[in-house]
């Protein structure tokens, strides 16, 4: 799964950061949305990888096939 936007995409110095709790680079908020994003992709298996894009931010969900 690819989500984009078209925003000011992520400067290289918040790369590493943008998944840990409480990080945001906004006056308000609470810095929490791709920090709970990453942990449920991970409870269930998966990985959230930050793309490079030439505009906005891409980031891209994988989801292992789990058999029963």
């Amino acid at each position: 799964i690819r989500f984009k936007d078209n925003g000011t995409g992520i400067s290289p110095e918040n790369r590493e950061k943008i998944f840990l709790p409480n990080f945001s680079t906004k006056k308000t908020g609470m810095g929490l949305g791709l920090y709970m994003i990453s942990t449920l992709v991970k409870q269930n298996n998966g990985s959230i990888i930050l793309e490079d894009s030439t505009y906005g931010a891409s980031f891209k969900l994988c989801f292992l096939a789990m058999e029963n």
